[in-house]
């Protein structure tokens, strides 16, 4: 299962390379949310995006990631104040004698102090670097749809929440960021052949077991363990990364904007660095044939899926 991806978040890139609109008023919405609920998830990169707003809505999402940023400033400088507290204490502690307590108190404030710093200097950082694109189950990134035979860009959630479907399907479901497609006519017949999107990605990271990977059965009392992958496409474009998605509404709720990446059995050089599954490319020419699904028959949709870019894809060991 593609568990995370380093996404495109630039805008104007969508517009460059497909000439969508981007629906503003979603992303103003999705950072406003994130001022009373701070489990929002965004990348680094898509709040670089709008570090010179160009437009009234701009400086709007600009001033909320301001106000997010200066709340997270000052709870992580004042956790930071209480780690370098008990780092001190934990010095004078050891100082009069070496106990267990005192030990534990300065490594993990001593590690909380580096991680706090880390943080900090992070929220002030306005280059960017390329991990500040990659994505995680729950976090939000630029997917494209079809509106009235128009492609736009919104924000939404990667790992799906179906509308109709209670809260609890992200605790219970905890794997829906991705749809196999061997499952679309079952679990997601609501949304396949309905709400189809297209996420823009230039390359993936799988969890993989060490043992296949390696090309061996588990040792005697071996426990199982994950290796994680980074595979890039050798063709060096970014992918148009076959998706469905949903709009989750619920009454006293801010609505929610989720997707989904389909996967399929993969490529012979992903199977043999152990995995089982694999992203779907679109090509390009077969873009909005799959984003505008109405009309058509389950095979003509399916046949988008086979008629797709079958890149090599290059793996290392993510770091």
């Amino acid at each position: 299962m593609c568990y995370s991806a380093m996404v495109e978040q630039k805008r104007k890139e969508y517009c460059r390379l497909h000439g969508v609109d981007i629906d503003t008023n979603e992303f103003l919405q999705l950072f406003n949310n994130r001022l009373d609920d701070p489990s929002i998830k965004i990348c680094k990169a898509m709040e670089l995006d709008f570090l010179d707003p160009g437009n009234d809505e701009e400086r709007c999402i600009k001033a909320d990631i301001d106000a997010f940023n200066a709340r997270q400033r000052a709870k992580w400088e004042t956790e930071l104040f209480a780690q370098r507290k008990r780092l001190a204490d934990a010095e004078r502690s050891l100082e009069v004698k070496e106990t267990k307590k005192a030990l534990e108190d300065h490594r993990i404030a001593s590690n909380k102090i580096e991680w706090y710093r880390g943080k900090l200097a992070d929220l002030g950082r306005t280059e960017s670097m390329p991990a500040d694109s990659r994505i995680f189950p729950f976090w939000f990134a630029p997917v494209m749809v079809m509106e009235a035979g128009t492609l736009v860009v919104k924000p939404m959630r990667y790992h799906c929440r179906p509308n109709g479907k209670p809260e609890s399907y992200d605790r219970r479901y905890d794997g829906l960021y991705n749809a196999r497609r061997d499952n679309l006519e079952g679990f997601w017949r609501g949304l396949f052949g309905r709400q189809h999107a297209v996420l823009l990605a230039s390359s993936f990271y799988e969890n993989v077991s060490r043992h296949r990977f390696e090309h061996r059965n588990l040792g005697p009392g071996e426990a199982e363990s994950n290796v994680v992958l980074h595979f890039n496409p050798q063709a060096g474009k970014p992918m148009l990364l076959a998706c469905l998605w949903d709009r989750w509404q619920a009454p006293g709720k801010p609505d929610l904007l989720s997707f989904t990446a389909i996967t399929d059995e993969p490529p012979p050089e992903v199977a043999a660095a152990g995995h089982d599954r694999c992203v779907v490319p679109l090509r390009q020419e077969n873009l909005r044939a799959w984003l505008d699904p109405a009309g058509k028959d389950v095979k003509s949709i399916y046949a988008l899926l086979d008629d797709r870019e079958r890149p090599y894809y290059e793996h290392r060991m993510a770091a």
